[in-house]
């Protein structure tokens, strides 16, 4: 009307956008509150820098990398005539051929071949051509050939029996010449270590009787075949053989890089090979795909690494990180605090895991404030976009 003044009230929609956006920065604000006032994980936390000795994972060592060549025994020669091995023998006595005399010996465990008609003449120890003179002068000594010429070959070379398990390509039993009856005869048999082989080996041979020989080779435990042997919890006291067996240990890291060979399997040794299988680690909080991953055999694992595996963080400003870590030889765990960023400028500070580790990326009050910007967004729609917060 003319002469009186009219002030327009404030649209429905505006006097909305104006209560949604009241009711944003109550919440926000609320929400920083509860940030802020979160209890931390309970228990001892320490820092990358400062973490103990105790509580650094250790260096997964590739046995992919080792020269197992560097296990060979410096002796080895085949031609030497070892005890149980069967000979065969001849003697020429004259010019024609119907005059050769073909003889077969087994040497006994003293050492000595019992060959027909000649008797028992000393060869273990000798290669062939030693071992020909020897019978030659032990014919003309006892008077059966004037001037004998012999001929010695191996029939049949003695071997070992030797069972190798745990994670080896083929595990099962082998016949290995007694002359070259070690280590990495026996594993080379069983077509060289597995991609899961850990480091660590043990022989176990049967012990030497009192009376200078060799017991019977004892009967393999249940279970001991097959690649789901896990020698890690065997216990050569729980074996009801074990009063029969020697046991030696051996790490391949340490006995290839000192060049060290000679490891002797015996008759019946077994040889039982690590088998790795780390646990897994679990990548919770805010990545996109939070759940738990297989640790790499004979790989390192860092926290970037774990990260990427979940897919990365779901929050564009997560940054701090909970690292829970059991402590050694007890169920109690530790936790390490460390941050994305910081692991990203320098590698001492990109922490390498263990098996078995929680990787947890927190929330902070940053990322509360995102995660409700986020919310306060989809709810007010277009007309107060994101952005309007900066």
């Amino acid at each position: 009307m003319p002469g009186c003044s009219f002030q327009s009230r404030p649209s429905y929609a505006v006097r909305s956008t104006v209560w949604l956006s009241l009711r944003a920065i109550s919440l926000c604000g609320m929400l920083l509150w509860m940030a802020g006032c979160a209890s931390g994980p309970q228990g001892e936390i320490y820092t990358v820098d400062k973490l103990p000795a105790t509580m650094v994972a250790a260096k997964r060592d590739n046995v992919k990398t080792i020269d197992l060549s560097r296990l060979a025994s410096a002796v080895g020669n085949s031609e030497i005539i070892d005890k149980g091995d069967v000979l065969r023998i001849d003697i020429a006595a004259g010019l024609n051929e119907k005059d050769i005399v073909p003889l077969t010996a087994r040497v006994r465990e003293d050492g000595q071949a019992e060959i027909p008609v000649i008797g028992p003449v000393p060869v273990a120890g000798l290669e062939m051509e030693a071992a020909e003179a020897a019978i030659a002068a032990a014919c003309i000594e006892r008077q059966l050939y004037r001037a004998p010429h012999v001929t010695v070959t191996m029939k049949h070379q003695r071997t070992n029996k030797v069972t190798v398990v745990g994670a080896v390509k083929e595990p099962g039993v082998y016949a290995v010449p007694r002359r070259n009856s070690d280590l990495l005869s026996a594993l080379v048999a069983a077509g060289g270590l597995s991609p899961e082989a850990g480091t660590k080996v043990e022989i176990r041979n049967p012990r030497k009787s009192s009376g200078g020989g060799e017991f019977s080779p004892p009967p393999i435990a249940s279970g001991a075949t097959g690649t789901g042997v896990n020698p890690a919890g065997f216990s050569l006291d729980a074996d009801p053989v074990s009063s029969r067996m020697e046991s030696i240990k051996v790490d391949l890291i340490t006995a290839t890089k000192a060049g060290t060979g000679g490891y002797e399997v015996l008759d019946g040794g077994v040889v039982m090979v690590e088998k790795r299988d780390p646990e897994p680690v679990h990548v919770l909080g805010l990545v996109k795909n939070p759940n738990r991953y297989e640790f790499p055999i004979a790989q390192d694992l860092r926290l970037l690494d774990a990260l990427a595996l979940a897919g990365g963080v779901s929050n564009s400003v997560a940054n701090k990180v909970y690292v829970i870590r059991r402590k050694p030889n007890s169920s109690q765990t530790a936790i390490v605090e460390m941050t994305i960023s910081s692991a990203k400028r320098a590698e001492a500070h990109n922490l390498m895991l263990s098996p078995g580790d929680v990787i947890s990326v927190e929330q902070t009050p940053a990322t509360v404030l995102i995660d409700a910007l986020k919310v306060i967004n989809f709810g007010l729609g277009a007309s107060l976009p994101l952005t309007t917060f900066f």
